[in-house]
């Protein structure tokens, strides 16, 4: 078949995740003191609720990226797969609508705001309704 990309499918998935980390190609990796990080007191809300959904069988994987102006904790279904809900944190956001955001898979921000407690509740809706059916 004349045109059609040989790149196997591993390089392709390594090529999506370099993209989605690194926002310029051919950027230098940020060193520390320019990476935005989540603290101990915001991994330890985002492991609480992580916990949760694993305990339920809707959650398996995670990746942290820490880049120069967003961090990034993303969730998985199945290692193998896009991350079902990524939870960011950009500072430079802060003063205008919050700097914690939980994104779902399509793209579509479903809560940002400026108080990372009350943004991961988005996920405790999702548990009720699961636990009501």
């Amino acid at each position: 078949m004349a045109g059609m990309d040989e790149t196997p499918i591993v390089e392709l998935r390594t090529a999506q995740r370099q993209a989605i980390r690194s926002p310029q190609a051919g950027a230098p990796h940020p060193s520390r003191d320019e990476q935005v990080r989540f603290d101990r007191r915001e991994l330890m809300q985002i492991l609480d609720v992580y916990g949760r959904m694993v305990a339920a069988g809707e959650w398996r994987d995670y990746a942290i990226d820490m880049l120069r102006e967003v961090a990034v904790f993303s969730v998985y279904r199945r290692t193998s797969e896009m991350p079902l809900y990524r939870i960011e944190k950009r500072p430079k956001l802060r003063a205008k609508q919050g700097a914690y955001a939980v994104i779902a898979a399509n793209g579509l921000v479903l809560k940002r705001g400026h108080d990372l407690r009350q943004v991961l509740r988005v996920f405790d809706k999702a548990l009720r309704i699961v636990g009501e059916s």
